[in-house]
């Protein structure tokens, strides 16, 4: 069994995620537009599902996991990297917000089952790897 991280760092990686996604659609519509398109909230999730996915799939973890040093990981433990695919319906599923909510005792919640994934520290992830 894979030790997954504390839902406060998974908490903490989400937040800097949403940050940083609110300030690229900040840049790329302006902030008025940011305050006053009703839309702007859907913009701002269609650029975290894309740049978590793609980052989940191409260096193990969002910018807000790399940042605070998580990485999401294949739970069969084979060390490769999570596919674009699964690494979408992960990310779509966190967006639905029930799905990370219910979890299992290890940690996992639906959308990691549904992926086949768990969010470990950086430390875990290396020893996954090997």
């Amino acid at each position: 069994m894979i030790e997954t991280a504390s839902w406060a760092r998974r908490t903490l990686a989400l937040l800097v995620d949403w940050l940083a996604s609110t300030l690229v659609v900040v840049v790329l519509i302006g902030t008025r537009g940011w305050s006053e398109d009703p839309l702007s909230g859907f913009y701002t999730m269609g650029v975290f599902v894309l740049e978590s996915t793609f980052l989940t799939a191409w260096a193990g973890g969002s910018f807000g996991k790399l940042v605070t040093r998580l990485r999401t990981v294949r739970y069969d433990g084979s060390g490769r990297p999570v596919p674009l695919l699964s690494a979408l319906l992960r990310n779509v599923l966190v967006c639905l917000v029930l799905p990370p909510l219910v979890f299992r005792p290890d940690g996992r919640g639906l959308h990691d089952l549904a992926a086949g994934t768990a969010t470990v520290t950086l430390q875990t992830a290396s020893g996954v790897a090997r």
